[in-house]
């Protein structure tokens, strides 16, 4: 059975490779934007709109390819308000001066389409509680991060420098990542895709 990712994300295809799945990657084609604006606007809070875009994404690339389709989405949320990706290294600072000293949580939905039915979905969230750094360290984090710290909502990654960022963090590691895998290795036992 054929299996595709539903984005073009490095890091969830990396987290698939690395498990040893199988899979193509296709592009979902969805506005994200005018989902979050269309969801905001009916006060959807930040994990139903990571639901939401993950159950789009399969959806739509479902409907033009066979086999099982894995939709994907993460939405950072910081006391009820969604953040999205910045885009520049000054706005970064600014992004990890509003998490320092605070927890935030990040929601990570996957869904698993098949003939632009869904069969199977989990959400998962993580709380990772920044630590109050000073703004020297701020500024020497983001001189040895550079660019990479702009691939997250969060300004961060805990795979390189980012982790000095927290104090606590309560979640899984996958969560964090963006795809929360284990049951999604279970679902895909139980489909025959991979070896039970």
């Amino acid at each position: 059975m054929t299996l595709t990712l539903a984005s073009k994300s490095a890091a969830r295809r990396a987290v698939l490779s690395g498990a040893g799945v199988v899979h193509d990657a296709a592009g979902s084609g969805v506005d994200e934007d005018a989902v979050k604006a269309e969801l905001l606007a009916r006060n959807a809070d930040p994990r139903a709109i990571a639901e939401a875009l993950a159950e789009k994404k399969a959806l739509a690339v479902s409907a033009t390819r066979p086999g099982l389709v894995i939709g994907a989405d993460q939405t950072l949320d910081l006391e009820g308000r969604l953040y999205d990706k910045v885009e520049t290294l000054a706005a970064a600072r600014e992004r990890l001066r509003t998490l320092r000293g605070r927890p935030h949580q990040l929601h990570s939905a996957v869904v698993v389409s098949e003939g632009e039915r869904i069969v199977w979905r989990v959400t998962e969230s993580a709380t990772l509680a920044m630590r109050d750094f000073s703004d020297a360290f701020l500024e020497a984090y983001l001189d040895e991060d550079g660019a990479e710290a702009l691939g997250s909502v969060g300004c961060y990654r805990l795979e390189g420098p980012g982790v000095q960022l927290f104090d606590r963090i309560d979640g899984d590691y996958f969560t964090i990542l963006g795809l929360p895998l284990m049951g999604l290795l279970e679902f895909l036992r139980g489909r025959g895709v991979l070896t039970s």
